[in-house]
Order: C-alpha cells, then sequence, then structure tokens
C-alpha cells in the first residue's frame, strides 16, 4: 500500500508518498496552490506536478490521495478541488480537507486539540474527543487573517508610507522594508506592490521584519506583534471554548511561528495567561504528515473526520 498527503499553502505546496507503515518514500514541493488566490489552473498545475515528482516514473498509483487545502469547508470549493483532485489522481481514493485538519493530525494524531496556523493566512481550527470541530478566523486577508505574515506585512508596508508621508512616527521598518524589496526610497514600493499580477505572498514576506524591529524596541513594530498575537490566541481560545477544551493542548504551525520568534512566544503568553496549565507547543515536522495519516486511514477502512457542530 502506498499513499501520498499534500499540504497546500498560500506560500509552497507540500507532497509526501508514504507506504503502509507512515514512512516517507519520497517528498516534492512545489509554489502555493491556494483555490481562492491562485485559480483553477494554476492549483491543477501544482498539485499535477508535485504529485508527478514525489511518485517518479513507473510507480504505481497510490491507493489515496489526501489534500489540505485552506478554504475546502466550503461546498462549492470542496467539490471544486476534489473533482480536480479524482482527475489528477485517476484509479486512486482522494480525500481533501482543510489544511488546518492535517496540521493538527501532524501534531496530535487522533487526538483532541486544537492548531493556530500563521502563515500568508491565519485560522485557530480544533476537535474533540467526541469528533465536533471548531474554527475561529480563517476568513481571508480582505477579512481578517490577523497575525499572519499578510496581515503583518501589510500594516508594516503601511507604517512605511505613513512615515514616508510624515502622518505617522520613524519606524525602524522602513530601512528593513526598504532593503527586503530592494527599493531606495518609500515611493519606489508602488511598483513593487502593484506591479503586475497582486500576491499575497508579496506582501507576506515582508512580516518577519516586523519580528526584527520589534526585538530591536521600534514601538509600532512591538504593537502590531502584540495586536496579532492577541488575535491568534483569542481565535484559539474561541475554538478551546467551543469544544470544551479548557486546557488545550494548542500546536503553532505555519511559517510565521518560526520565522517571528517574538509572535510565538508572545501568542504562548496570551494563552498561558488565560489558561495557565495550557500545553503550548510548535509543531516540528510538516503538516503534509498529517495528511499522509488521514490517507493511510482512509485506506484501512478506519477514516472518521471531525464535523462541525454548527454552519459557519
Amino acid at each position: 500500500m502506498v499513499v501520498i498527503g499534500i499540504d497546500a499553502g498560500g506560500t509552497k505546496t507540500v507532497c509526501q508518498r508514504a507506504d503502509q507503515h507512515g514512512r516517507i518514500l519520497a517528498e516534492a514541493r512545489g509554489p502555493g496552490a491556494n483555490l481562492q488566490r491562485a485559480g483553477v489552473l494554476r492549483v491543477e498545475h501544482v498539485l499535477r506536478q508535485v504529485i508527478a515528482d514525489a511518485s517518479g516514473d513507473g510507480v504505481p498509483a497510490p491507493d489515496v490521495v489526501c489534500l489540505g487545502m485552506a478554504g475546502v469547508d466550503r461546498p462549492g470549493d470542496l467539490n471544486v478541488v476534489r473533482e480536480l483532485l479524482l482527475g489528477i489522481a485517476r484509479g486512486s481514493r482522494v480525500v481533501v480537507v482543510n489544511d488546518a485538519l492535517i496540521a493538527l493530525e501532524a501534531g496530535i494524531p487522533g487526538g483532541p486539540g486544537v492548531v493556530i496556523i500563521a502563515g500568508t493566512g491565519s485560522i485557530a481550527y480544533g476537535r474533540n474527543r467526541e469528533g465536533m470541530a471548531a474554527r475561529a478566523g480563517g476568513w481571508g486577508y480582505l477579512l481578517g487573517d490577523e497575525g499572519s505574515g499578510y496581515w503583518l506585512g501589510r500594516h508594516a508596508l503601511r507604517a512605511v508610507v505613513r512615515s514616508a508621508d510624515g502622518r505617522g512616527p520613524h519606524t525602524l521598518l522602513t530601512e528593513r522594508v526598504l532593503a527586503h524589496f530592494k527599493v531606495a526610497d518609500s515611493h519606489n514600493l508602488l511598483m513593487k506592490i502593484y506591479a503586475g499580477s497582486f500576491e499575497p505572498a508579496t506582501v507576506a514576506s515582508a512580516a518577519s521584519h516586523v519580528d526584527g524591529a520589534a526585538e530591536d524596541g521600534d514601538e509600532i513594530a512591538l504593537g502590531l506583534i502584540e495586536t496579532g498575537a492577541r488575535e491568534l490566541g483569542l481565535a484559539a481560545l474561541s475554538v478551546c471554548r467551543q469544544l470544551a477544551l479548557s486546557h488545550g493542548p494548542v500546536l503553532l504551525a505555519g511559517g510565521m511561528f518560526k520565522a517571528a520568534p517574538r509572535l510565538r512566544q508572545r501568542v504562548v503568553s496570551h494563552l498561558t495567561g488565560r489558561w495557565p496549565s495550557m500545553v503550548v507547543t510548535l509543531l516540528a515536522g510538516e503538516p503534509a504528515a498529517g495528511a499522509v495519516s488521514l490517507a493511510l486511514a482512509e485506506a484501512r477502512g478506519t477514516l472518521e473526520l471531525p464535523a462541525y457542530g454548527h454552519a459557519r
């Protein structure tokens, strides 16, 4: 038996092929494959490529392919992605779930808990022992995603241009952001941000500089880190209350928690400040491993996916 697990994020896609014991036989990486941001054609191209790269020539089709992707809690998106995957992985059974579930499964296999994802976007998601799921956040970069790479990057850029206008205070973010985008002054940011097709990942790429400027004592950066951490903590606490998980555990997943140590520390402080006994840990491995775990359960006929307790 061979299965494939895929984590399709806003910035990168990770695909792992594993045997019946869960041992990783091959791994492939590609660009982001978020349906709402990339569109159907790009998602199809990325998924087809990473599956081919992880499989190699002459390798039989996997028994099951499990894909984790943001947004597929919505029935319309779920059906689109499922049909897309069935067309790519012909002869395989497919499982399509929210990317937060595979991250949770990677860190707490089969168990109750909550995961906070802070990557290009952000969301808190959890499940309890009764098989119920809940979520908070995940509203996308226009409506929410507080504490995410995009949210931090956008606010950093706004602080830079406000400072350039004299509408805002001087900030260490100016030097860091200009260097990041390789421009001489704030006015040249216009071309970097607006030229060509807009990508939220472009804005999110500047987010790690907020953490660095905060470490150097910049008041604007400190405020952004504190606000983002508080919002991420509130999202996790909301999920804990919905599922009666008063002590977690809580996993931190996504690129921002690795790229921004201060953000991670402040999220932990917000959570343990509310519930001192809460256990908060950083997900060490790839969320794709959680997709592999779910694919194996489907292959064995034991997969039980958590269900939301109410409509979102």
